[in-house]
């Protein structure tokens, strides 16, 4: 069982939507959709599930062309962030409906229901109406009648998004579990590059309606293929800036220079761009040859156990997390430090000349 776009495109009233796209899903695959407000996750699920006609391309499912077929006779279940069920209804009824429609029999709906409900842990609450439930059981019981259907693609549009911290933790560890235990083809739909991580599978890196990689999904983490992937996959955003190499030196184009030393000692005589994640720059340890860059503090944020340090770099803004809790004074000089085993180098069109050596290392 496969899913295949092949040169899938949408254009609407003369805007590219999702530019031309190929890209197959396998039987029993988690893939993640990652990408910022408005880069075309949704819109890319519509197409796949028939929602939307593409204006260019092809979709297969199983070999089979399906892209005119109605989204009906598709074996699609969709789940959206603001999740519906039908308020006067039960659980039980909420789950049975699509299965209803189809005019399955009552034994055999009978029994799906209750084999979904107790993987969503929801057995219990099957007589409630759904208006009784907790924000997260209300959300439990839309992806159990999207599970219930037996749809051999499982499409999950940003589904946790509306949800307290608590219970997003929750659904994001039991989500692999139930899609191990479907065998279905799930596609979820996200913007934050940590969930992508917690549910693991394969990631789809998406930019302006561009899918910029695919594949494992620390594999796009680890070996992004450009500096836009970089900077979608790494919250806050990835680090950049604008080196040269001349001989054995590094420039910064600020004055500041420092040692071509290890895997920068191969890098070719040119311009380049350095990238490096919030995570690695450091303000208090550092290791024996990290470099050295002097920063203006403009903003500091406290998560607890960590700390945001918002900076200045000669009119480039960085940011860093550091591990601690730190009483920085705003406007003041502060040296960082960097790792150059944790630098990406990127050429001048953006494209990876070089990953991190502890990529490599992972």
């Amino acid at each position: 069982m496969s899913l295949e776009l092949k040169g899938v495109s949408k254009i609407v009233e003369g805007q590219m939507h999702i530019a031309p796209t190929d890209l197959t899903l396998e039987n029993g695959t988690m893939n993640v959709l990652l990408g910022p407000t408005l880069s075309g996750k949704t819109s890319l699920m519509r197409l796949m599930a028939g929602l939307d006609v593409p204006s260019e391309g092809r979709i297969l499912w199983n070999g089979k062309d399906v892209t005119g077929m109605r989204v009906q006779d598709r074996g699609v279940a969709m789940v959206y962030q603001q999740f519906i069920n039908y308020p006067s209804m039960t659980v039980y009824d909420n789950i049975a409906s699509p299965l209803k429609l189809l005019k399955v029999e009552r034994s055999e709906i009978d029994r799906r229901v209750r084999e979904a409900a107790e993987m969503m842990k929801l057995t219990p609450m099957l007589e409630r109406k759904p208006l009784e439930l907790s924000g997260g059981q209300q959300q439990r019981c839309a992806l159990a009648r999207a599970l219930v259907k037996d749809a051999g693609l499982v499409l999950l549009d940003e589904p946790l998004a509306n949800l307290d911290y608590k219970l997003r933790e929750e659904l994001r560890v039991e989500i692999p579990k139930i899609f191990e235990a479907s065998g279905a083809i799930f596609v979820y739909a996200t913007t934050e590059p940590e969930e992508a991580l917690l549910l693991g599978g394969n990631t789809a890196t998406l930019w302006e309606g561009r899918v910029t990689q695919f594949g494992p999904t620390p594999q796009v983490y680890r070996q992004p293929v450009d500096a836009t992937t970089a900077r979608v996959f790494s919250d806050p955003p990835m680090n950049f800036l604008q080196i040269s190499k001349t001989g054995d030196r590094l420039m910064f184009g600020t004055g500041q220079s420092a040692p071509a030393t290890g895997r920068l000692a191969d890098l070719p005589d040119g311009r380049y761009t350095a990238g490096f994640r919030p995570n690695h720059l450091e303000i208090l340890q550092h290791a024996p040859d990290a470099l050295r860059f002097t920063a203006t503090l403009t903003v500091t944020e406290l998560t607890g156990s960590e700390t945001f340090v918002h900076l200045d770099h000669h009119g480039a803004r960085w940011v860093g997390l550091v591990h601690g809790v730190h009483d920085l004074a705003i406007g003041e000089a502060l040296d960082v430090w960097l790792d150059p085993r944790h630098v990406y180098i990127f050429g001048e069109g953006g494209e990876l000349i070089a990953p991190a050596a502890y990529a490599l290392a992972a």
